[in-house]
């Protein structure tokens, strides 16, 4: 029997972990998909009040999660156009990474993958389910069941990224809403 050492199992366990990886969009070509019209962007670290977390938290029926978001707001010269909330779940096992695209008025504008890592699932990058999003906030139409379809096989998937951006468009509701 061949035996390997710790370091070799290590790398062997951290290849097969991202061997199914793929990077569809950076942040960059998110924002120019998200915001075409825009001109300018502005990246920022939006700062949760403990207020504010469980307004989220009431609003989304979910955890907020996190004190700190990463936010960028798409300009067309002085108009503000909306805003990027950019956001990690986990799918099944492995990270998820996506960015939400939101109109002034806290409603989702796009729903964009940027990094899937799991083996099964990549169903949730089809246009047509990102699409069941675009014009839904917190309140309401924002649950898999609720407004938002299944889809068999990805079931993980589609829960934790319509939880994910539920509670970004609660983020938005309470903090970014103009």
């Amino acid at each position: 029997m061949k035996h390997y050492s710790t370091t070799t199992v290590a790398m062997l366990a951290l290849a097969s972990s991202s061997a199914f990886a793929t990077q569809y969009l950076s942040v960059e070509q998110a924002q120019q998909v998200i915001f075409a019209e825009a001109n300018a962007f502005k990246a920022s670290t939006l700062q949760l009040t403990l207020e504010q977390m469980h307004q989220v938290e009431k609003l989304a029926g979910l955890p907020a999660r996190s004190v700190a978001w990463r936010v960028i707001a798409a300009y067309k010269d002085e108009k503000l156009l909306g805003y990027i909330v950019l956001d990690d779940v986990i799918g099944k096992f492995e990270l998820i990474s996506y960015a939400v695209g939101l109109q002034p008025d806290a409603s989702v504008r796009q729903v964009e993958i940027l990094t899937y890592r799991e083996s099964h699932g990549i169903e949730i990058k089809n246009a047509n389910w990102r699409k069941q999003f675009v014009g839904k906030s917190a309140g309401a139409g924002l649950s898999v069941g609720d407004g938002i379809a299944n889809i068999s096989g990805a079931t993980l998937s589609c829960s934790h990224v319509t939880d994910g951006v539920r509670r970004i468009a609660a983020i938005a509701q309470v903090a970014l809403k103009k």
